[in-house]
C-alpha cells in the first residue's frame, strides 16, 4: 500500500516559525480541496488549548486545526510538556496528565511515549490526504538525540521526509542550515529533501545566491524564500518569547498592564485585548513599577500558581497592585490569576511543584485548594451585570471556594463561576477566552472607560489572517513540489 502523503518541518532552532508556516500551509491545501490535518508528536508549552473530547493540546496546533478546517483533536499533539520550574514539567499524553517529571526522568521516558505517538499519528494518517508534521527546537541538538521522538526519532519511526527551515531574520541562516545537515547521522541526512528560508525583510532578489549556496552545498533543494509577515504577532502564539514584542497600542486610551509571571499560560488571552485600537497593553517586566495611570491590572493564567505568587510578591507588584486599587483603579484575574486574588492557596499533593501553601493576595474572600483530576472543558454563559454572551473554556486543577463566590462573575449556565468583590472593581474567573466574546469584550472596556465599540470581529480577524497567510506562502512557496514531495 503506498505510504499516505505526510510530510514533516524542522527548524534550525527554536522560533524559526513553524508553527504558523504549517498553519499557513495546511490552509493553502485545504483551499486546494485536501483534507489536511496537523501533528506535533511533541510540544512544550503552556499555552494549551481544550480539545472537545475534553483533553487538551498544544495552542499551535489548535490553530492548526482552525486553518484546516477541522476540530482539534488529542492526536494532533500526542506527548504535551507544561513546564511548571526550570527543571520539571507536567507531562499530558493523548490530551491527558500522565504525571511529572524533570527533564532527566522525562528522557528515560521517551522510548515508552513513541508508541503513543505513533498511534496518534496513523489515526490521523487513516482520515487525511496530507499530513503536516512540525519538529520542536531542532534537530541539531544532538545531544539530545537517544530516544529523540520530536524530531529526526519521529521522522525515522514514521518514515517522513524532512523539509528544514532557517530564520534568516537572526542572521547567520546559510550557516545554520548548512550546519544542521552536518550534524545528522547520514540516515538522518537523507531524509532532508529541501529547505525553506523564513522572515526575509527587504528584496529577495538579493538572497538569490545564498538560495544556491545552501542548494549546492548542501545538496537540498530550495522551495522558498518567504517574506516577513508581519501581522503574523496577531495570531495566537504558542511560545513564551512571543511576549517579547507583546505590548500593543502605545498611547491607547485605555491602559492596561500585565504581569509576565515566570510560568505564564493561557496569554492568548491577551490577543482579542492587543487588537483593539483603543487599548494598551503593557507586559511588566520584574523589576519594573506598576504605572499610576492604568484602567486595569490583568493577572494571567499560570502553570505554577504559588511559584508564580511569589515571584509576583517579590517584584514589589501586590504593594503597587494596592495602589492602582486606591487610584480607582480595577483587577481581573483570569485562573491562576484569580486563584491568586483570594486569601490563601493550598497545593497538599503538590499538583503544581513542590507541595506546599501560601497567603493569597486578599483580595476576594476565597481560598483554593489545588489537586484532584484537571478540569478541561468548554463553556458558554454571560457575565453578571453585563448583557453580553461569552464563550470560553476552563483548565485548571483545583477548587476555590469562599464567602466572595456568592458574588460571582459569571453565569455559565448550570453554575456560577468566579467572584467579585463588593464594590466590584475585583473580578476573577476560571475561564479563559472570554475576550475573544466581541460583545463581552466591547462591555467590559466600556466599563473601565466610556467609548464606542470599535467594530473588531476578533474570530473574524484570525480567519482573516489565516487566509492572508495561506496566499503569501502560495506567492513564496513551491506548494506543489512540496506536496510531491509529501506523496513520496
Amino acid at each position: 500500500m503506498a505510504r499516505k502523503a505526510a510530510i514533516m518541518f524542522q527548524g534550525t532552532g527554536s522560533d524559526v516559525g513553524k508553527s504558523l508556516i504549517v498553519a499557513g500551509l495546511a490552509r493553502a491545501f485545504a483551499k486546494r480541496g485536501l483534507r489536511v490535518r496537523p501533528f506535533k508528536p511533541q510540544n512544550m508549552s503552556n499555552n494549551a488549548a481544550v480539545t472537545a473530547d475534553g483533553g487538551e493540546i498544544g495552542r499551535a496546533q489548535a490553530l492548526q486545526a482552525r486553518a484546516a478546517g477541522v476540530a482539534p483533536s488529542v492526536h494532533m499533539n500526542p506527548v504535551l510538556l507544561k513546564p511548571q520550574s526550570e527543571t520539571g514539567s507536567q507531562i499530558v499524553v493523548q490530551g491527558k496528565v500522565f504525571g511529572q517529571a524533570k527533564a532527566a526522568d522525562y528522557h528515560r521516558l521517551k522510548p515508552q511515549l513513541l508508541e503513543k505517538v505513533l498511534e496518534s499519528f496513523h489515526l490521523l494518517q487513516a482520515e487525511a490526504d496530507l499530513v503536516l508534521v512540525e519538529g520542536a527546537g531542532s534537530p541539531a541538538e544532538i545531544n539530545l538525540r537517544a530516544g529523540d521522538i520530536a524530531n529526526m526519532g519521529f521522522a525515522g519511526a514514521a518514515d517522513l521526509p524532512v523539509i528544514l527551515i532557517g530564520d534568516i531574520d537572526r542572521g547567520g541562516v546559510i550557516a545554520s542550515i548548512l550546519g544542521t545537515k552536518l550534524l545528522l547521522q547520514p540516515a538522518e541526512a537523507a531524509r532532508l529533501k529541501g529547505f525553506l528560508i523564513n522572515k526575509f525583510r527587504g528584496d529577495i532578489a538579493l538572497f538569490t545566491d545564498g538560495v544556491k549556496i545552501i542548494e549546492e552545498r548542501a545538496q537540498l533543494l530550495g522551495l522558498g524564500v518567504i517574506p516577513w509577515f508581519a501581522e503574523a504577532g496577531l495570531l495566537p502564539a504558542e511560545d513564551a518569547m512571543a511576549l517579547d514584542s507583546y505590548a500593543a497600542g502605545q498611547g491607547g486610551r485605555i491602559r492596561i498592564a500585565v504581569p509576565r509571571l515566570p510560568r505564564i499560560s493561557n496569554f492568548d488571552d491577551l490577543d482579542p485585548l492587543r487588537a483593539e485600537p483603543d487599548v494598551e497593553l503593557i507586559l511588566l517586566s520584574p523589576g519594573e513599577a506598576m504605572p499610576g495611570d492604568l484602567d486595569l491590572v490583568l493577572l494571567p493564567g499560570s502553570k505554577s500558581t504559588i511559584g508564580d505568587l511569589k515571584a509576583f510578591i517579590d517584584a514589589g507588584w501586590d504593594i503597587d497592585l494596592k495602589a492602582h486599587l486606591r487610584r480607582g483603579g480595577s483587577v481581573l484575574g483570569l485562573c491562576g490569576g484569580y486563584q491568586m486574588l483570594g486569601t490563601r492557596l493550598d497545593d497538599p499533593e503538590g499538583s503544581e511543584g513542590p507541595a506546599g501553601s501560601i497567603d493569597g493576595l486578599g483580595l476576594l474572600d476565597v481560598t483554593t485548594r489545588l489537586g484532584g483530576a484537571k478540569t478541561l472543558t468548554e463553556v458558554s454563559g454571560h457575565a453578571y451585570g453585563i448583557d453580553a454572551a461569552i464563550h470560553g473554556y476552563e483548565m485548571h486543577i483545583g477548587v476555590t471556594i469562599g464567602p466572595g463566590c456568592a458574588r460571582p462573575m459569571l453565569d455559565l449556565g448550570s453554575r456560577p463561576d468566579g467572584a467579585c468583590s463588593a464594590d466590584g472593581r475585583v473580578m476573577g474567573c476560571y475561564v479563559h477566552g472570554i475576550f475573544a466574546s466581541d460583545a463581552f469584550r466591547h462591555a467590559f472596556l466600556n466599563r473601565l472607560k466610556a467609548r464606542c465599540a470599535s467594530g473588531l470581529a476578533y474570530e473574524q480577524l484570525v480567519d482573516a489572517l489565516l487566509d492572508k497567510l495561506a496566499d503569501h506562502l502560495g506567492r513564496h512557496v513551491d506548494l506543489d513540489k512540496l506536496l510531491s514531495i509529501a506523496r513520496g
